[in-house]
């Protein structure tokens, strides 16, 4: 899949994995997710917890929003807060994103933007220091995007890690960028 792949990243920093459909991207972040397994090579992480591997400090947001539209927006994210590990603030999360007006609401009633908010709510309820964000902006307005650069720009302050997927800016000043081939 990759060949001569080679990046680097330190705390602070992000890196924006660009590149034509199906050059890799959403690859590139589940593997790092743990997600598809490494043929050959290495994936390591310098600092960190030494007892957890990379992808138990990882939050990996694919493409799709992973809830249950029958559960409420708070339940939706309390699952996630348990299945990951973490007991973060709910409530805060959510009015973080927006939808703190929302949290009695089924999921199945949410517009594409609010379901995009409520699976970035899990970047705060349960803090990991790397993030892989596979188009983290798909379906956002422009308030929400501005609200996704803030939390990205606070998490990089903070120490952490962020690997996105894009194919477009999505608010960072001065990231890396690993552009990947068009497929053979």
């Amino acid at each position: 899949m990759f060949s001569g792949l080679d990046f680097a990243l330190s705390s602070g920093e992000a890196l924006l994995v660009t590149g034509r459909n199906g050059a890799g991207k959403s690859s590139l972040l589940r593997t790092v997710a743990g997600l598809v397994r490494i043929a050959a090579g290495r994936l390591t992480l310098a600092g960190g917890q030494a007892d957890k591997t990379i992808s138990e400090q990882a939050h990996y947001l694919g493409h799709r929003d992973a809830l249950k539209p029958s559960l409420t927006v708070t339940e939706n994210l309390a699952f996630w807060a348990c299945y990951l590990g973490g007991a973060g603030p709910l409530a805060e999360a959510l009015a973080a994103v927006g939808l703190a007006a929302l949290g009695d609401l089924p999921a199945a009633y949410l517009s594409a933007g609010q379901r995009r908010r409520l699976s970035l709510a899990r970047l705060i309820a349960v803090h990991r220091p790397i993030w892989l964000l596979d188009e983290p902006s798909a379906a956002l307005d422009s308030e929400a995007q501005e609200t996704l650069a803030d939390l990205m720009r606070s998490h990089l302050g903070a120490g952490g890690l962020i690997l996105a997927a894009t194919h477009g800016p999505i608010g960072l000043d001065a990231p890396k960028e690993l552009r990947l081939g068009a497929p053979a």
